[in-house]
């Protein structure tokens, strides 16, 4: 492969704007259906495998869950999900993997997504923590399927996929459609997402060629916006898709126009960019955090709770229900010219929030410009839909290995399966020198982290170790291979210079990376000690300016600089709680004290912070009494909020 085709492949290829050499040699992979299929992880299962094994197999593949993936990146995002990680914990108990459309049912009375996060959208930092909760009371409760009904193939018998669209349609068909071109190595293929062809396109799938040539559109220059920030109109007139998700409390809505964008880099090359023509998201408390589920679910299977927190969760699920249908009605332009309607919608609350049935009612679900996205996603953002449509709408370049005839797989597996099991290769014994050289290691290591200076002083020289001595395996310790260097890389001026002046330790070694101890050192006070020891050694004792180690510095000028920065550093904060007592008696609250009350004395102190009262109140009660005081805070915030509300 010569360098030009290196850089057109390495390239984003757009599947609506591919370069013209591609596009002419371009030719549908006459045995695709010979390949291992990919199954749609939006409606497959474990057990529904073209060639009737129980399990995918393979590089880019879940076993597991039985499904193998066109990118690494894919496999990456498959194995953090919550999907595989009930199937990992059922398969410790002995129990079968799920499906995804059975964990969506399981997961439905407990949460509306536990597709994942995003960083960018996090509300705190405990998601991980309430999606383990989830999964822990999914795995002991085991719940029943609910309104699921699974026909004999295994699909299930919905009218839904991912939240629109029929379940049955491609039943069976691999995501990906996969085409060959002259530019690409051996059993290499362009990969094309089904998804994002119609119907009409798909009728023939021997003319995909031809639709993906039609399907090219011209770049278009940046429009301007008009004066209230919308595009111009003619932005809106071209193909475009429309992209949502909803679940969890989390909704978000976009439509992206495909024609690309045509942009230039000051003084680069032109750049093609996508034009997002209208974006939207919301977010309302809805879910029950560690207990998970939504309020709607919890209240269909117990009955109506009365706390301060179910009221509020009720009445957001309420107000995003309004929030995202008033949405769709203000976009019903862009949806009713859309070319395909991509939706992610987990639950069967968040279904009816789109597809109603309701006055006004703008998706339905017999359209059949309805797609699931084909892949794993996380949760609803704006930044995880332009993710998603960015990989919709990208041809993928992935090797496909040759499947052997059945005869020959049968041959290899009877062969694999009559060799004996190959033993772990036991790990190499060490010799003494290397388990001698290790206990120094540990030893040293851990008198420089305890600043020991006299106990690390008396070691080297009882058991006759060099200052250099290097730590084993050096692997490990590249950074800081010598005591010195890890005095200087841990701050610990005293030791550093204990090191220089009475252990002898050499400061021109340098570690792995080329850099000397005085390079690694981490504050100033231990650089100093550097120069403190260059001071008292004096220059002929080692090339200190092979050591990068500055001009010396005498003790008493290091300690008269240091006296004098604490100094600085402690007038400094005496000003400053001066500054905070006057405010304090001029603002500050009036405080009893124990003392005091009996006189009617009175006087005005700091008042305490909200985390201090909270401390303070929490001091002496069991933990369970803790918990107990802590849901009662949380309970008596949620009622505020909501009184608040209702009185606006």
């Amino acid at each position: 492969m010569d360098k030009a085709t290196e850089d057109l492949l390495r390239r984003p290829l757009y599947i609506y704007d591919l370069p013209p050499e591609i596009l002419a040699t371009l030719t549908l992979k006459p045995d695709v259906d010979d390949q291992p299929r990919i199954p749609d992880t939006s409606s497959s299962s474990p057990q529904d495998n073209d060639d009737g094994s129980e399990n995918v197999a393979g590089p880019q593949a879940c076993s597991l869950c039985g499904l193998s993936f066109a990118v690494v990146q894919d496999q990456r995002s498959h194995l953090k999900s919550d999907w595989h990680q009930y199937n990992l914990k059922q398969k410790l108990r002995g129990n079968k993997p799920v499906t995804e459309a059975e964990f969506e049912n399981l997961i439905e009375v407990f949460d509306g997504s536990l597709s994942g996060s995003d960083s960018s959208d996090s509300d705190s930092g405990d998601d991980g923590s309430r999606k383990e909760s989830i999964l822990t009371a999914l795995l002991k409760k085991q719940a029943n399927i609910a309104d699921t009904r699974i026909d004999a193939s295994g699909n299930e018998d919905d009218d839904d996929e991912g939240g629109g669209g029929r379940r049955h349609r491609n039943r069976g068909k691999p995501p990906l459609i996969w085409f060959s071109s002259p530019f690409l190595p051996a059993n290499t293929y362009f990969g094309l997402y089904r998804a994002v062809l119609t119907a009409e396109n798909l009728r023939e799938e021997s003319n995909l060629v031809d639709v993906v040539r039609q399907k090219q559109l011209e770049p278009i220059a940046v429009p301007k916006p008009t004066k209230d920030g919308s595009l111009p109109e003619i932005a809106y007139k071209g193909p475009h898709f429309f992209l949502c998700m909803i679940g969890g409390g989390h909704f978000a809505g976009m439509v992206v126009a495909l024609a690309p964008r045509q942009t230039r880099n000051a003084g680069g090359p032109m750049n093609r960019e996508a034009t997002v023509l209208a974006h939207k998201t919301f977010h309302r408390y809805t879910t029950r955090r560690k207990q998970g589920g939504s309020q709607s679910a919890n209240d269909n299977s117990k009955g109506n709770a009365h706390s301060a927190g179910s009221s509020l969760r009720r009445y957001n699920e309420q107000a995003l229900v309004d929030e995202v249908r008033e949405l769709l009605q203000d976009w019903k332009g862009l949806l009713d010219t859309a070319e395909l309607l991509f939706v992610r919608a987990t639950g069967a609350t968040n279904r009816r929030t789109l597809f109603g049935p309701y006055d006004g009612q703008v998706l339905r679900h017999n359209d059949s410009r309805l797609r699931g996205f084909p892949f794993s996603t996380r949760r609803a953002t704006q930044n995880e839909l332009m993710r998603s449509f960015i990989e919709l709408t990208r041809l993928k370049v992935r090797e496909i290995s040759p499947v052997p005839e059945p005869s020959v797989r049968t041959a290899e597996a009877s062969a694999s399966s009559a060799k004996p099991s190959t033993p772990k290769p036991a790990k190499p014994k060490l010799s003494e020198e290397e388990e001698t050289a290790l206990l120094h290691t540990s030893q040293i290591q851990a008198l420089i982290r305890r600043a020991k200076l006299p106990a690390l002083l008396n070691y080297l020289q009882t058991n006759s170790l060099s200052p250099e001595f290097r730590f084993a395996p050096l692997d490990q310790n590249y950074h800081a291979p010598t005591p010195l260097h890890l005095a200087a890389h841990q701050n610990a001026a005293p030791v550093v210079l204990g090191l220089l002046t009475r252990g002898g330790a050499d400061p021109t070694w340098t570690n792995e990376q080329g850099k000397t101890a005085f390079e690694v050192a981490g504050d100033r006070a231990t650089r100093d000690a550097f120069r403190v020891a260059r001071s008292e050694l004096g220059e002929a004792k080692w090339d200190w300016e092979a050591a990068h180690v500055p001009a010396a510095l005498s003790k008493a000028e290091a300690d008269r600089r240091e006296a004098r920065e604490r100094g600085e550093r402690e007038a400094r904060e005496a000003e400053r709680r001066r500054a905070e007592e006057e405010r304090l008696k001029r603002e500050g609250p009036t405080v009893k004290t124990t003392g005091a009350k009996a006189k009617g004395l009175e006087h005005r102190g700091p008042m305490k912070s909200a985390q201090e009262r909270r401390e303070e109140e929490a001091r002496g009660l069991t933990p369970e009494m803790r918990m107990r005081l802590e849901r009662e805070r949380r309970a008596r915030a949620a009622e505020e909020r909501l009184r608040r509300m209702q009185g606006s």
